[in-house]
């Protein structure tokens, strides 16, 4: 099962560089809790999400690598993910921004049910 998982995950940030945001939400819980890593807290539900993302993706572009899989103590998915943030034209960002994304390797935490995210962290 925790195979099946890793594979959603996986396919997900596939979707999310190609920003394909009605792919990943396929994969998300239609009351996902959806960490807002540009402005703060958390995102509940599809329409929240697709909001958030429509914003980001309108400021920056994020790309997401990941580079390790594990498993939590409580089941979830944790994956270690190098974060590139660019700008609109496909360079990346210098200087200070006005929102929280920053180029860096970040731990995401993904908490599954019936084969969708129910949550999601960035730790």
């Amino acid at each position: 099962m925790f195979q099946h998982h890793i594979q959603t995950v996986a396919q997900l940030y596939v979707r999310f560089n190609a920003q394909d945001i009605d792919g990943v939400l396929e994969s998300l819980d239609e009351n996902v809790e959806w960490a807002n890593a540009m402005e703060g807290g958390h995102e509940h539900g599809h329409e929240a999400v697709k909001a958030y993302w429509t914003r980001q993706f309108a400021m920056v572009r994020p790309v997401v690598t990941p580079k390790d899989y594990s498993q939590s103590h409580s089941g979830d998915v944790v994956v270690q993910v190098e974060q590139r943030i660019y700008d609109l034209d496909g360079r990346p960002l210098e200087g200070e921004q006005e929102h929280e994304l920053r180029n860096r390797t970040v731990q995401h935490t993904f908490r599954m049910k019936d084969g969708k995210v129910v949550r999601f962290d960035v730790g």
